[in-house]
């Protein structure tokens, strides 16, 4: 008796779990796109194609190699809308007796499979290097989960940048090299671009139909949607940008918008690339001498120790983890997350980069969007479903944890020991978008003072119950301390205006 054999949009892997328990013969591939899937956050018109895209050409491949493929597209008449009512509508159709899919990377899909009305054996994502067993094991017993401990399990077990039972270079994290502000020019023209195929033009004509309402430009389109291009793309960057990634990776400058980075994490989380195989190509490259030590540490750190890291805290942390909000924010997210008008430069780039790219690096993320959502008090949830729908490599396993713990501090500190706050300053040493802003990040106070400022201390007064024993902590507490009290309230007082006039949807 055949089985279907469930393969996702985030599962495009030749070596999946479920291809491999598989019986090539007899079982039948079951893959659908699905307006449940496609909806349930406004995703990124970007995204929706990268996927669509990436799974149609990935089902050939699986019926060039043999598979038995039932494919269902987005305008197919009898599509039932949702994975498990294609799971049905299949089961009937070819008399299949059970489902084995492998485990999906959100608690939304695993839950609904789960309690599917067919007999589903839901089976372990091989593709990550840590299994959940290995993380709660890792975690068991542990005051505080920190990556970087973390991290070094993961590079004892794969060896990567390994000296025997040491580091290379005699040290774990090279992070402090990695900080460097933007330089005055990017010489690298940017991640591999590929031109839209017959099949892609078929599904951007798609996604142009049905999505044209959802935040973010469809077009121009250069995504790689087939795992030969993706490759392609890795050894892009590993030639042309991985040498001067570490210096610049925190970097943000108003005239690239990608500067050294590799934007392969759409590729990876699709299941095109696989982590390791990235990884690897990393770390021959600063073998051969042709990347710096700072630079191959500072990325294979985001893969096998960020990367896994999250994963391993969303399972860990169970269905309810999105939830959080231990600070206790309830504003709502700003319009000009979505496209709105602010004066703010920083923010008016970061967002427009996402419109653009359905991208945007990581300290963009975290230092601008996210530090601006966390000092304004907004909702988690509502800035974990933005960060979900905006951008191509968003999955909610990498990219709740990333927002809810580490961005807004909604976990009370499970990931980070302390909130990514900070003021206008760090932008301003980190970026040129302060030179052509409406405000002045050198102003405190008063008219035309950067909302940053104001929003920095106003949050580290309201939370200093929560945070003043803090140890990272004491020095801004003392700082704030130090002040005229007269200063200290013209700070919260312009807060306070600032938060009104959000509030009231003017312009900030």
């Amino acid at each position: 008796m055949s089985r279907l054999v469930l393969v996702l949009g985030d599962q495009l892997s030749h070596d999946l779990t479920a291809l491999k328990k598989a019986e090539k013969g007899s079982d039948i591939v079951v893959m659908a796109e699905v307006a449940e899937e496609a909806g349930y956050v406004g995703h990124h018109p970007k995204k929706i194609a990268l996927i669509f895209s990436a799974m149609r050409k990935f089902a050939a491949a699986l019926e060039d190699e043999g598979w038995k493929v039932r494919y269902t597209r987005l305008d197919d008449p009898d599509n039932a809308g949702s994975i498990v009512g294609e799971l049905l509508r299949r089961a009937e159709e070819t008399g299949a007796t059970g489902v084995i899919c492998t485990e999906p990377g959100e608690w939304r899909l695993v839950e609904k499979l789960k309690h599917a009305p067919i007999k589903t054996h839901i089976l372990n994502d091989t593709r990550f290097i840590a299994s959940h067993a290995e993380f709660e094991d890792w975690a068991e017993e542990r005051k505080a989960l920190r990556m970087e401990y973390f991290y070094r399990e993961m590079r004892r077990k794969t060896g990567l940048m390994m000296e025997g039972d040491k580091p290379a270079g005699e040290k774990w994290n090279f992070d402090h090299e990695n900080r460097k502000p933007a330089p005055d020019e990017v010489i690298y023209e940017g991640p591999l671009w590929f031109e839209p195929d017959a099949i892609v033009e078929e599904v951007l004509a798609l996604v142009e139909a049905r999505f044209a309402d959802h935040f973010g430009d469809l077009r121009p389109f250069g995504f790689a949607t087939t795992r030969d291009e993706a490759l392609e793309a890795l050894d892009q960057f590993v030639a042309h940008a991985l040498p001067r990634f570490g210096d610049f990776q925190d970097a943000m400058m108003e005239e690239s918008d990608f500067l050294y980075h590799a934007v392969l994490s759409p590729y990876i989380n699709l299941g095109l690339l696989g982590p390791l195989e990235v990884c690897r190509a990393v770390e021959k490259a600063w073998q051969e001498g042709h990347a710096p030590i700072n630079a191959a540490e500072g990325f294979i750190r985001q893969i096998i120790g960020w990367r896994e890291y999250m994963r391993g805290i969303y399972f860990l942390e169970g269905p309810e983890y999105v939830k959080r909000n231990v600070l206790k924010h309830d504003r709502d997210l700003p319009a000009f997350y979505w496209g709105g008008e602010t004066r703010m430069s920083c923010l008016s780039h970061a967002v427009a980069v996402t419109r653009k790219e359905a991208y945007a690096h990581h300290i963009q993320r975290l230092m601008v969007t996210g530090n601006f959502a966390l000092l304004a008090g907004v909702d988690p949830h509502q800035v974990h479903e933005w960060y979900l729908a905006v951008y191509a490599d968003a999955y909610e396993w990498v990219e709740a944890p990333n927002v809810v713990g580490m961005s807004q501090f909604a976990d009370g500190g499970i990931i980070a020991s302390k909130p990514y706050v900070s003021s206008g300053a760090y932008i301003n040493r980190m970026s040129d978008y302060c030179k052509g802003c409406h405000y002045s990040v050198s102003k405190k106070t008063g008219e035309g003072a950067c909302p940053f400022n104001l929003l920095y201390w106003h949050f580290l007064d309201r939370h200093r119950d929560r945070f003043k024993s803090n140890a990272r902590m004491g020095n801004m507490y003392r700082t704030w301390d130090r002040m005229d009290e007269d200063r200290r309230e013209t700070v919260l007082r312009d807060a306070e205006a600032l938060l009104e006039r959000l509030d009231a949807g003017e312009v900030i």
